[in-house]
């Protein structure tokens, strides 16, 4: 029996990746038996009264040491209660460990009764189970408690085992380091068994990083080299059952990889496992990384004599296309009727969350679909109904030749249950449906389309009336429908409900969630009309939208916490300022509390009226990114700089420019807080810096190795010198990742942020086989650029090129290549120009360009459009063209017909650059089409300033008043356009604390006397909007009106005042003014000067001579009246 536990030790020593070599801290640990006699001779004996004084709480535990408690007599010990070890623990951790501490655990731990020490040690781990312990006394404890536990009558018993471990050793299981002290013994496969069997029974009670420890644990006794012993020979009697993976892993088996795997046995073991009736039970019931099941799956299913009927629910969604090739129809449709049940779009696996867009399927997905569906030859509406989700396969010839119009009409409420359409399947049902005269004269009939709605086009929807689509919005199936809708159909909904809504409160009353954020900001200002809170926080807004009626939820609304993180984001300074300090308070706890993200602005708004009496001591009770704008000192009475960091880490950094002063200070005094004098950053320290370690520069990277890469792999982007370092740990193999050449497609999942840095040295490395699961598996959901992925496709094609004047046998692009995302592996350049010639790419080509194409293939399929449309792209493709718009030349827009503004939007969409955009309105334009909302929206911020003043001046007002654009980085001349279009849009809005929020991206363009006017209205305008004012606006404003302009933002008067415009416009004013801002501004004019401001004149070439002659005539003059009151002076 001895050997069980201290096999358990192997288990746990290996939880996390420890190597071969002494862990550090192993001092610490010792063996029993221990000499008390030796142990205990120089420690100061304690009488039996001492230890009851503790006991009863008349002295402090801490008053002994601990080698006086593990030195006194076993009977004494008893007294103690059961929360003494707490105690002791507490009293302990503060202080170094002493090389004689882990005897004095044996001694002490043997001493006390078990069934007490259980008691005591449940009670400690209710206390520590949540908070890390102190890793030297960690190892102490658990010396004596192992040594105390092989002690135990029946420990070998599951339900012993499982009592010790959940209840005994839980706590010191957060840090598995702890186990470094306990030693490989031999430790047989059935005692081993037993072990995974009890902690198997715990499994589900433990946090998933516990989960995870405790796997790498087993998978280390599973493979270490020293004996060989994986547990598994079909020769030896107790060892050859096939039931291994539920005997040696069990539920473990959610956090193996692929590679894992295989290294548990080769692919015939694997297969005879995966197999074993036992472990199929056990399949049946775990969520397995996707990798894994995926792997699982093509074992399971990769010979002939597997029936499909027996694979687990779970694992149909990972089947392969290969494996339902050879189907009959029956089967076929058993299958598909599975799928349909068990397969949602958004699975959860440990490890990775696929999040993705309800439209969207992996490529094997959608093969697996065409598989099931090419059994079929045509499409009776009991075939569709039978194919349920499989019928996302059908191809678009199908549709158009396949299905009679009538059996279309009759499987519709089979089709509308369909999830994962291309735009091009739906498009295509919906217009096949149309033709054959079916109508849409109510709700029902709206909502009966489910996912097919998505076919609908803009003008279709437009045309319905806004009965049937109030009607339609109400039924809570079609509800679920409208969240993958594109956005042109999206804004189409929100239009034609608008028009028919009149007020605010019944609109955000009717309109669904997923269309909330669609509303114009203008149609929510309630004016006398009182909101609905409850309507209002069942929505999510925008930033923007929120912000516009914030000020009315100020109003009515009591108890800030009953409001929604969408609602509270909306927070304004306005609306805050007329808020009692008290409950202004309350507001920003209870923006902690529901986790607001809020913006620059408004945190430098927070943070003012946070501080306006002092700084908080209690500053962990308010958001976490107002520390951005604070300082260590800020909050030193809320707890430690440390502390202080940690929060900072979490913070959201990109609030402050990457190159700012405020952020560099922030990482200076970060490093200084953890005593980081060189370059050399700890993964402790790296973990409280959280954001933070994205600024190091390459040497701390460097010189950190592969400390630094976790935090790393979150950074949106690198310096060129911190691409290099990365590149440099990386390629040394020396992190926990290993080097490429040994990485899987799970370890590039884990380092998919920092893909983007490898350089061909590095992903030459790498497996091709882990690069090409990978690319299957994750990239889709990975952080990367198409652009960003065709780096490693790249990688992955034939280095040698050769001339393709024939498509190359074996290389006939047919649908199913069609479907494939790794289809750009398959093909050089040459290769795909070859092969495209006769085959359309219409039908496919919106799903094709989210594959990772290198720029010459894209090129290549660019040419291949050309050549089929030579008079210019029909309008239906113009909306596919995405990453193709690069290529796209002034010649080619002129031959485009874009007749509304639904096809600006598609094109627009794709970011062209400026040039392309310019051309592609103009284009627009220059065919009659209206700027109308729909398509200023698609030019928006963006674009907005390529208008010139002839098309400015098309802009209608009331289409400005739906539309959200920002003109502040526009000229001049185009801000005052519409600043005049803006003001006149929102005029009836003027008199209602929303107006500046309408107004405000306007401002730039506006008069003095508007400015002037606004002062008296308490808006709060933030300093960035401020130094955008238009120039001669600006120096018109005196102090006074300045003031009521920033109001609580007048004090960033003196940070920005050496910048321009604020510069001149202080150099302006009387310094006496100034000094009654009290804001330390400096620089205006003394009493008894005159300020000459060199007078800037228009250019002869925009200013008639005459102009120019009198400025000249009249500077004489000005000379002299400045000469005289030098004198006088």
């Amino acid at each position: 029996m001895l050997p069980l536990l201290p096999g358990l030790g192997i288990l746990l020593l290996f939880g996390c990746q420890v190597t071969a070599a002494p862990s550090a801290g192993t001092y610490l640990c010792s063996s029993s038996p221990v000499n008390e006699s030796a142990v205990c001779a120089p420690v100061k004996r304690v009488s039996q009264e001492m230890l009851l004084e503790v006991a009863h709480g008349q002295a402090s535990p801490c008053s002994l040491a601990f080698g006086q408690y593990a030195c006194a007599q076993s009977d004494w010990l008893q007294a103690l209660p059961d929360d003494f070890l707490v105690s002791l623990y507490t009293c302990l951790s503060p202080k170094p460990a002493s090389a004689v501490d882990p005897e004095y655990s044996v001694l002490f731990f043997s001493k006390y009764d078990t069934k007490k020490l259980i008691a005591a040690l449940t009670m400690f781990s209710q206390r520590f189970s949540h908070v890390p312990l102190s890793l030297e006394w960690n190892m102490i404890f658990i010396n004596g408690l192992w040594e105390k536990m092989l002690e135990v009558p029946d420990i070998d018993s599951p339900p012993v085992l499982s009592q010790w471990i959940h209840e005994g050793l839980q706590p010191f299981l957060v840090e598995p380091k702890v186990f470094a002290c306990l030693h490989a013994k031999n430790l047989s496969c059935e005692t081993f068994q037993m072990i995974v069997a009890a902690l198997n029974g715990i499994y589900s009670d433990l946090p998933v990083e516990e989960q995870r420890n405790l796997y790498a644990g087993i998978k280390h006794y599973l493979i270490q080299d020293e004996s060989n012993q994986k547990c598994y020979s079909a020769a030896i009697p107790g060892l050859n059952s096939t039931a291994w993976f539920g005997n040696y892993l069990g539920s473990f088996l959610e956090h193996a990889t692929v590679g894992d795997l295989q290294l548990f046995g080769d692919e015939a073991t694997l297969q005879r496992f995966t197999r074993d009736p036992i472990n199929i039970q056990m399949i049946s019931n775990l969520t397995l990384l996707r990798e894994t099941a995926l792997y699982y799956t093509s074992l399971l299913t990769s010979g002939l004599d597997f029936p499909l009927s027996s694979l687990p629910d779970r694992l149909v969604c990972y089947l392969s296309p290969s494996a339902v090739s050879n189907l009959s129809r029956d089967d076929a449709l058993s299958l598909a009727r599975r799928i349909t049940k068990n397969c949602p779009l958004n699975l959860t696996h440990r490890g990775i969350t696929r999040e993705r867009a309800p439209s969207s399927l992996t490529a094997e997905e959608l093969q697996v679909a065409s598989s099931l569906v090419r059994k079929f030859e045509h499409f009776p509406p009991e075939i569709l109904h039978g194919l349920g989700q499989a019928a996302v396969g059908l191809s678009i010839s199908s549709i158009e030749n396949s299905i009679r119009d009538e059996d279309l009409k009759a499987s519709i409420p089979a089709l509308g249950k369909v999830r994962g359409w291309s735009a091009e399947q739906s498009s295509t049902i919906i217009n096949k449906l149309l033709r054959s005269g079916y109508q849409i004269p109510d709700g029902q009939s709206l909502a009966k389309l489910g996912s097919l709605v998505a076919g609908l086009n803009s003008s279709t929807l437009r045309s319905l009336s806004s009965e049937v689509i109030l009607e339609a919005i109400k039924l809570p199936e079609f509800v679920e429908q409208i969240l993958p809708l594109p956005s042109a159909l999206k804004m189409a909904f929100v239009e034609k409900l608008s028009s028919s809504v009149h007020h605010p409160a019944d609109l955000v009353k009717y309109i669904p969630d997923a269309l909330a954020s669609y509303i114009p900001k203008s149609l929510l200002v309630f004016g006398e009309e009182k909101p609905n809170i409850q309507d209002l926080n069942s929505k999510t807004w925008t930033r923007e939208q929120a912000a516009v009626f914030f000020s009315d939820i100020m109003k009515t609304e009591p108890d800030f916490s009953s409001l929604s993180q969408s609602v509270l984001q909306g927070f304004t300074c306005a609306a805050a300022n007329e808020v009692e300090e008290e409950r202004f308070q309350e507001l920003a706890k209870v923006m902690k509390k529901k986790n607001v993200k809020l913006g620059e602005d408004q945190l430098n708004c927070l943070v003012k009226m946070v501080t306006l009496h002092g700084i908080p001591k209690d500053l962990d009770s308010y958001p976490k990114d107002l520390l951005l704008f604070l300082s260590p000192s800020d909050y030193a009475a809320t707890g430690s700089c440390r502390q202080f960091f940690a929060n900072i880490g979490e913070a959201n950094l990109d609030l402050l420019q990457r190159e700012s002063s405020q952020r560099k200070q922030l990482l200076l005094e970060a490093l200084a807080c953890l005593r980081i004098p060189g370059t050399q950053v700890t993964e402790e320290n790296a973990e409280v810096l959280g954001r933070l370690v994205c600024d190091l520069g390459g040497e701390y990277i460097t010189s950190s190795g592969g400390n630094l890469l976790k935090q790393l792999r979150k950074c949106d982007s690198f310096l060129p010198e911190q691409e290099e370092a990365i590149r440099s740990i990386i390629s040394s193999g020396n992190t926990t990742f290993g080097p490429p050449a040994a990485w899987s497609a799970f370890t590039l999942n884990e380092l998919s942020g920092l893909i983007p840095v490898f350089d061909h040295s590095i992903l030459q490395q790498i497996p091709k086989n882990a690069l090409t699961v990978w690319l299957k598996n994750f990239a889709r959901d990975s952080p990367l650029s198409r652009e960003e992925l065709a780096t490693v496709v790249e990688e992955l094609r034939p280095t040698r090129r050769k001339r393709a004047d024939d498509c190359p046998p074996g290389k006939q692009i047919t649908e199913t290549v069609l479907e494939d995302d790794l289809m750009p592996l398959s093909y050089t350049p040459e290769q795909l120009r070859a092969c495209l010639k006769n085959v359309s790419l219409e039908n496919h080509l919106s799903q094709m360009l989210t594959y990772a194409f290198s720029v010459e293939q894209l090129a290549v399929l660019k040419e291949h459009l050309d050549e089929t449309y030579p008079d210019g792209y029909p309008e239906s493709l113009l909306y596919k063209l995405g990453s193709l718009i690069s290529f796209v030349t002034p010649e080619d827009v002129s031959k485009w017909n874009i007749r509304s503004a639904d096809t600006l939007a598609a094109l627009l969409i794709n970011e062209p650059t400026d040039d392309q955009a310019s051309v592609i309105i103009k284009r627009y334009i220059d065919l009659g089409n209206p700027l109308n909302v729909t398509a200023l929206n698609a030019i928006g911020t963006r674009y907005v300033c390529l208008l010139n003043e002839t098309e400015l001046k098309m802009i209608d007002s009331n289409s400005l008043k739906l539309a959200s654009l920002n003109p502040s980085a526009c000229s001049e001349r185009t801000k005052e356009i519409l600043y005049a279009k803006a003001k006149s849009a929102f005029s009836d809005q003027q008199r209602s604390p929303a107006y500046y929020q309408l107004i405000e991206p306007y401002l730039g363009g506006a008069p003095a006397a508007d400015l002037k006017a606004l002062s008296k209205d308490n808006v709060n305008m933030n300093i960035s909007t401020f130094m955008k004012l238009r120039r001669d606006s600006l120096m018109s404003l005196t102090p006074l009106e300045v003031e009521g302009l920033l109001g609580m933002h007048l004090r960033d008067l003196n940070k920005w005042q050496t910048t321009s415009p604020i510069r001149e416009w202080v150099q302006r004013q009387k310094q006496s003014e100034l000094d009654k801002l009290h804001v330390g501004l400096t620089g205006g004019t003394q009493e008894g000067y005159i300020n000459l401001v060199t007078p800037k004149f228009q250019s002869p070439s925009s200013a008639s001579l005459g102009t120019v002659a009198m400025a000249f005539h009249l500077l004489p003059a000005l000379l002299t009246s400045f000469l005289m009151m030098w004198v006088f002076s």
